[in-house]
């Protein structure tokens, strides 16, 4: 095929992999992508002729589309995702293991054949800015063209990935869409062959190979044993009315409010403060002149749309309005809009996610999705695409809580921060496949996206933190804690800034704190609370020794799973908290 021709200029070693899995495969045609507009335009315009995409309104949302994936496709779905290694102790209790040799040979079955008559795109792509030692590249390959368009958005897909990928390694994944038979899906991975295969799904995570399967769990097993981060944080720079800049960053599991703080609007009184996007869903970290320094990796947006509106991110409505793909969303028949829960009005003429106008339940699927480029984002911080790396003063930890959590406190040093990290458990939300509103462990918001032990993982966190000479101050946020009647307590949204604010101020010196059993909390008469009530604000900031005795006995047993691969570190950090808690 003349597409392999032109595989084999670009590297031996590409064209041999191509090769390997068409042969296998059998796909009628192979097509190279080089991440063109004429390349995205027509694979648009097939999309839109076979009814796989729906054009919106072009004068509302220009270069707009609707697409609706399979009911059964619809998320992540961690039960079907796979760690493949020849040691099922580097893996670890909480991840999926088989032996790579047995998952791939069982795989190969699976693939024998499954592109027969259709397209196989491959899809070179490039993660991090180019030519910067933070720069990784992959390929995709993909029977879809729903997938190849959204990796044109996410990745920088074309000349720069093919460049890296001829000057060194890069990660091969494959995506066949099969029957999309949930009780027969994989996304699975073998790091030390860099390879990443998905069969059977051709959604989100599980598809976009880029994404939560490259920039996450392969480079964070690459990543393992050397000066870098690879973590599933936003990343914000926030620049303070005297003009000083501070680089946060900070992990929350899906539904935790992390896009929402990645691009936080700034309420009235908060006008001179400037908060700057570097990464709302991933960021790559290594250490720099004894600074922990963060890049995003990746080149758009793949968010939630049900809860983005003009109260909680009036920023992302902005970015979507152009140049956007819908994944299950609703439709507005009356002006051909996309819409979901919380936007407002309600249309009169609605169709469901799966284009049915007599529905129960919502009308966009709770994972609905928007596929937007980034730098239509208006506030990009100056970092993002730098080769330097936006400095970091305070990492965050937020899982969603309705209970226990503070609204804000500070770790008195690094090893209790990163035990903060370990501990963080948070309500599940529709992100994930099963059910919602459950309280699980998820660590550094990282349970499903470490590849490796993560006793070695918290390890890994402390070695790096600890080489740092200038180490960034640890927190821990929670903007869901409700009263007994269930109301949030805490506004939320542009009111968080209010948090920020504070812990800027705490990395500068500016404000005292308040010594508690779990930390810095914020003295009451220097904290801006906003609007809220003084009674709202000690409920807010209230640490109830009970319930965080009972925090610390869930969070021992799924420490001990672990054994003694555990660091003596974070067992000493645990049990001094839990001394302080027992003598308050």
């Amino acid at each position: 095929m003349e597409a392999l021709e032109e595989i084999r200029k670009i590297s031996n070693e590409l064209y041999e992999k191509v090769a390997y899995f068409a042969g296998i495969m059998q796909p009628k045609e192979i097509r190279l992508l080089k991440g063109t507009r004429e390349e995205f335009d027509e694979l648009v315009g097939e999309m839109l002729a076979s009814n796989e995409l729906i054009m919106l309104n072009k004068e509302l949302y220009p270069n707009c589309y609707l697409y609706r994936s399979d009911k059964n496709d619809v998320a992540r779905t961690e039960q079907n995702t796979y760690i493949c290694t020849k040691d099922r102790n580097e893996v670890g209790p909480t991840n999926n293991w088989v032996d790579e040799d047995e998952m791939l040979n069982r795989l190969i079955a699976l693939l024998s054949g499954i592109m027969k008559g259709k397209t196989m795109y491959v899809l070179p792509y490039l993660l991090g800015p180019a030519d910067s030692r933070f720069a990784r590249c992959g390929v995709e390959l993909t029977d879809s063209k729903y997938v190849a368009i959204s990796q044109m958005i996410i990745a920088k897909v074309g000349q720069e990935a093919i460049e890296c990928i001829q000057n060194g390694d890069f990660v091969f994944g494959v995506q066949a869409t099969g029957t999309l038979d949930p009780s027969n899906k994989y996304i699975a991975h073998f790091p030390n062959k860099k390879l990443i295969i998905t069969v059977n799904s051709a959604y989100g995570g599980n598809a976009l190979l880029s994404k939560k399967c490259h920039a996450l769990r392969i480079e964070g097993y690459l990543s393992k044993e050397k000066d870098r981060l690879i973590e599933h944080m936003m990343a914000i720079e926030v620049i303070d009315p005297q003009g000083r800049h501070f680089g946060i960053t900070g992990a929350f599991p899906s539904g935790s409010g992390k896009t929402n703080l990645a691009m936080l609007s700034p309420p009235d009184d908060y006008k001179e403060w400037q908060v700057r996007l570097l990464s709302d869903d991933i960021a790559w970290f290594e250490v720099s002149k004894g600074t922990l320094v963060a890049t995003n990796p990746e080149y758009g947006f793949f968010g939630i749309a049900p809860g983005t509106d003009e109260r909680s991110n009036p920023n992302a409505l902005k970015v979507i309005r152009k140049n956007t793909i819908f994944t299950n969303v609703a439709l507005d028949l009356e002006n051909n809009t996309p819409w979901w829960e919380g936007l407002a009005p309600t249309p009169k003429e609605l169709v469901d996610w799966q284009g049915n106008k007599q529905f129960t339940g919502p009308a966009a699927h709770p994972n609905a999705r928007f596929t937007t480029p980034i730098t239509q984002y208006p506030y990009l911080s100056d970092y993002y695409g730098s080769k330097e790396g936006l400095p970091i003063q305070a990492i965050l930890f937020g899982g969603r809580r309705s209970t226990t959590i503070p609204l804000v406190y500070e770790a008195y040093d690094y090893e209790q921060g990163i035990l903060v990290g370990a501990m963080m458990r948070a309500e599940t939300t529709a992100a994930v496949a099963g059910k919602v509103g459950i309280i699980r462990n998820d660590p550094m918001a990282m349970l499903p996206f470490c590849s490796y032990n993560m006793a070695d993982y918290f390890d890994h966190f402390h070695s790096v933190v600890s080489k740092l000479e200038k180490k960034p101050r640890f927190f821990n946020v929670n903007w869901f804690r409700k009263d007994e009647s269930g109301r949030f307590l805490w506004p939320g949204f542009g009111e968080n800034m209010r948090v920020i604010g504070w812990i800027t101020k705490r990395i500068s010196g500016d404000v005292d704190a308040v010594e508690s059993p779990i930390g810095y909390l914020p003295e009451k008469s220097s904290f801006d609370k906003g609007r809220i009530s003084d009674e709202t604000l000690d409920l807010l900031l209230k640490v109830d020794k009970k319930e965080w005795l009972e925090e610390l006995n869930a969070v021992e047993g799924f420490f001990n799973q672990f054994g003694e691969r555990i660091p003596k570190w974070l067992w000493n950090a645990f049990y001094k908290l839990r001394d302080r808690l027992e003598s308050c």
